[in-house]
């Protein structure tokens, strides 16, 4: 994918910016009407696509901070100031995206659609994400070397799946939805079982045959058998 290509994806949204340690938390808020303001985010933001970019043509082992640092025209103490490191830069990569694809669904904490449009919607929204050639390349890229660098696959993990599982628990916690969902099953399981249902196989495969990505209405064909395989064993009883 070119550098335009990942721009383009990246730039479209409000990018938080790790603290060092953290992956999901912005250091400050923006700030508003000041030029010098908004150009060091624009050269913020250049950095995490620059990235981007060389961990996916080059693989994060042969990546280093001086080589991110003098193509994004930064200082490798911004990158540690900003990011925590490298780990952390990879992080706000895989947030930026994330946020990206997430951005117009609805606020799981006051929507009032019922569950299963709900949980279409959200469904749509992971596989348009996990199917786009970006998270693709970088999911493989962690798969390769998360044996050599573990800090990559908790990074990966914690602003990737992690915060997909968080926020499916987060909706299956509101006591509506939870007086839905059987009681002996934890939320966590519930999270876990909704994911592998909704894209579990079809993503691996997509992983290894990047080409044969599928159509709309197989997408939506799929999605409807798993929400259908999964309600049938979470909702109780007098719910299903």
């Amino acid at each position: 994918m070119s550098k335009n290509a990942i721009q383009e994806l990246l730039s479209k949204q409000d990018l938080s910016f790790p603290c060092p340690g953290e992956h999901i938390l912005p250091c400050q808020q923006k700030t508003q009407g000041r030029p010098k303001a908004a150009d060091a985010e624009a050269r913020i933001q250049e950095l995490v696509i620059t990235a981007a970019q060389l961990f996916m043509d080059k693989g994060y082992n042969k990546v280093s901070l001086e080589m991110i640092a003098k193509q994004a025209r930064v200082a490798v103490r911004t990158i540690y100031v900003k990011f925590g490191g490298k780990a952390g830069l990879f992080a706000a990569v895989i947030a930026a995206g994330r946020t990206h694809f997430f951005a117009n669904m609805d606020d799981v904490d006051t929507t009032t659609r019922p569950l299963r449009d709900v949980l279409f919607d959200f469904g749509l929204h992971l596989t348009s994400l996990l199917t786009s050639p970006i998270a693709i390349a970088l999911h493989r890229m962690v798969i390769a070397e998360a044996q050599s660098n573990p800090e990559l696959a908790q990074a990966f993990f914690e602003v990737g799946p992690g915060q997909t599982r968080s926020h499916l628990i987060r909706l299956f916690s509101r006591p509506d939805i939870r007086a839905q969902l059987r009681d002996d099953v934890p939320l966590e399981m519930l999270a876990v079982q909704l994911q592998n249902c909704l894209t579990g196989d079809q993503i691996r495969r997509y992983l290894f045959q990047p080409d044969e990505l599928p159509t709309m209405d197989e997408v939506h064909r799929q999605l409807n058998i798993g929400l259908d395989m999964f309600l049938g064993g979470a909702l109780r009883r007098s719910a299903a």
